[in-house]
């Protein structure tokens, strides 16, 4: 695939920060729980290069389960009565931490949220575990689902079975939140959860003042603002969803648009004088609604974040292959190329599709890309990569969007709306 720009927008970059070691989002510490207990964690190895080789959970001295890789999502069905549990990581390089979980597995009924916790603060998109269990319906459980505020009666999301684990994107604010369930008889219990979503959220970015375009022409893709026609580019904005255009007659010939939200640079206001606030801000999410009734001419479409700070430049780039393989990948700092997630990418022609990508950068300076959700499909990723090189006066972080044409460099355009982007 092309190269990622990276020597332009000086003000760019998404991250998140997550301490070395095992970070378990599920169970919480000393929680009530039904059986199967939902186990989920992630792991980064900051005194080992090569990283974390696997991951497991221990039950009372007993090493239950293993798996390869940084993360973990498993359930593991535990016999009521308390239990120490331990959620450990090997690395590459020998060496080894851990996570004590305390819990205790009731026989009781009704629905067991493990995650998030009660009246925690918490990012966003929001991680919600949960089980349930019924002694007054020998059929058992049908489905569970999650209400939250303001309106008390909105059902966000439902599953079926006796278990639930997903994330919900969730603006900055207050909630009180419902995990309910409901069984094949009729019934039905839930339990409340209040948390508070921190971070501050840009909202409508494709509607405001201050966008560039720049054109990337094959095979070279530098940056050019006099590169027409073999390359061309439009934006159209009418305060509500905007239309991104792209055409030319040079082949496999991109469109790179930018807008500087904090740092010297910043069209927001968000000047960062003392440069204190870019070196804070280690988690992004990028939200944003897309449509187009051409979807098959586009060759990718990139959604990316830049952040530079102390000679580092951290890109935090992802993209749709449509034309090009529909598969999302996501970016190599330091080796400058694009690495396939492994995810299917199938953006719906014709209507509108919704995509958050959530990025951070850990307490070691990685490039973590945790997730990808399209269309309400949400798939980890929980991969890491070394930051790259930049010159020293680079500063700042910039949202990016990206369309590339394909073999024929047929037109087509795209439009976006609701552009979020949330930092914390």
């Amino acid at each position: 695939m092309k190269r990622l720009c990276i020597y332009i927008c000086i003000v760019a970059a998404f991250a998140t920060s997550a301490l070395a070691g095992v970070t378990v989002s599920s169970p919480g510490i000393g929680v009530k729980v039904s059986s199967p207990v939902s186990f989920v964690a992630s792991a980064s190895a900051a005194t080992c290069s090569r990283g974390v080789a696997s991951m497991g959970v221990y039950v009372d001295d007993v090493l239950s389960y293993v798996v390869n890789g940084t993360s973990l999502n498993t359930k593991l069905s535990l016999n009521p009565g308390s239990h120490k549990t331990v959620v450990q990581e090997w690395d590459y390089c020998g060496g080894s931490t851990f996570s004590v979980i305390p819990l205790t597995v009731t026989a009781e009924t009704g629905v067991f949220v493990t995650s998030p916790v009660n009246n925690s603060t918490v990012g966003s998109p929001v991680r919600f575990t949960a089980t349930a269990a019924t002694s007054t319906c020998a059929k058992g459980v049908a489905s569970m689902g999650i209400y939250t505020a303001p309106s008390p009666d909105k059902r966000v999301y439902v599953t079926k079975g006796d278990s639930l684990n997903t994330t919900l994107s969730l603006s900055p604010g207050t909630y009180n939140t419902v995990v309910q369930e409901w069984d094949y008889c009729g019934g039905a219990a839930f339990t409340p959860v209040t948390i508070k979503v921190s971070g501050n959220t840009l909202t409508n970015l494709q509607a405001r003042d201050g966008w560039r375009g720049w054109g990337e022409l094959a095979p070279a893709y530098e940056v050019c603002t006099d590169c027409q026609p073999e390359v061309t580019w439009s934006m159209t904005q009418t305060g509500g969803a905007t239309t991104f255009d792209i055409g030319g007659t040079k082949p496999y010939s991109d469109v790179l648009w930018s807008y500087p939200v904090v740092g010297p640079a910043s069209v927001l206001n968000l000047p960062d004088k003392n440069k204190t606030l870019v070196p804070s801000l280690k988690n992004f999410i990028y939200d944003a609604y897309f449509f187009s009734s051409t979807i098959a001419a586009s060759q990718v479409l990139e959604f990316d974040v830049s952040q530079y700070f102390g000679g580092k430049s951290f890109i935090y780039g992802s993209q749709c292959r449509i034309a090009g393989g529909h598969e999302w990948d996501i970016w190599d700092n330091v080796n400058r190329h694009w690495v396939s997630a492994g995810i299917a990418c199938n953006p719906v022609n014709n209507d509108w599709n919704h995509v958050v990508v959530r990025f951070q950068r850990t307490s070691d300076n990685q490039v973590l890309y945790q997730s990808i959700t399209l269309n309400g499909v949400t798939h980890d990723i929980n991969r890491t990569f070394a930051p790259y090189s930049a010159p020293s006066d680079w500063y700042g972080i910039t949202v990016k969007f990206q369309m590339d044409g394909n073999y024929k460099q047929t037109p087509y355009s795209v439009k976006v709306d609701k552009l979020n982007f949330t930092y914390w």
